[in-house]
């Protein structure tokens, strides 16, 4: 298999993980309003279903597209300040990502509320981290980083950055 196509076949993957992801994110916090009344067996169906769809679905699709995705990077070789703004899209995924893991282990305690302000944030902010990743994706628009972020954004910042911290600190 050539490498262009090995790279094609790899951006179907991120792409169809990264949609599989976005719609669990998206799912979840709907299930979680389900929550407010439940007992018994009905409470405990649903608490199994989210878990189900949190652990063998969403989970290892959010792996996969960050696989994929990381892959691709060191494949492509992409340096673009779009792309790290991206990154700062993908990131908010991931943070939406592991509270939604401990909202399954809060939510399903005894009294435990889904609260419509927070169905609403959580919502709105995957969603708006979603629309971001497109934007940046499909428009690749040239973004002229400030200049404090600038150093920041450049290859091999983070080493230097780290270099700097070690060397403090001996």
């Amino acid at each position: 298999m050539s490498l262009a196509l090995f790279v094609t076949w790899l951006k179907f993957i991120h792409v169809a993980t990264i949609a599989g992801w976005s719609a669990g994110l998206i799912a979840l916090p709907f299930l979680y309003r389900q929550r407010r009344g439940l007992e018994g067996q009905k409470l405990h169906r649903l608490h199994a279903f989210t878990r189900f769809l949190y652990v063998a679905l969403v989970s290892p699709t959010a792996f996969a597209a960050i696989a994929s995705g990381t892959a691709l990077i060191l494949l492509q070789g992409t340096y673009e300040n779009w792309f790290s703004a991206k990154l700062v899209g993908v990131s908010v995924l991931t943070g939406v990502h592991i509270f939604s893991g401990l909202m399954i282990l809060r939510l399903f305690e005894p009294g435990g509320v889904y609260p419509l302000g927070r169905f609403v944030l959580v919502l709105t902010l995957t969603f708006s981290a979603i629309a971001a990743i497109l934007v940046l994706v499909l428009g690749k628009p040239d973004i002229e980083w400030p200049a404090i972020l600038a150093g920041l954004f450049a290859p091999g910042a983070l080493s230097e950055l780290f270099e700097q911290l070690i060397g403090e600190a001996k």
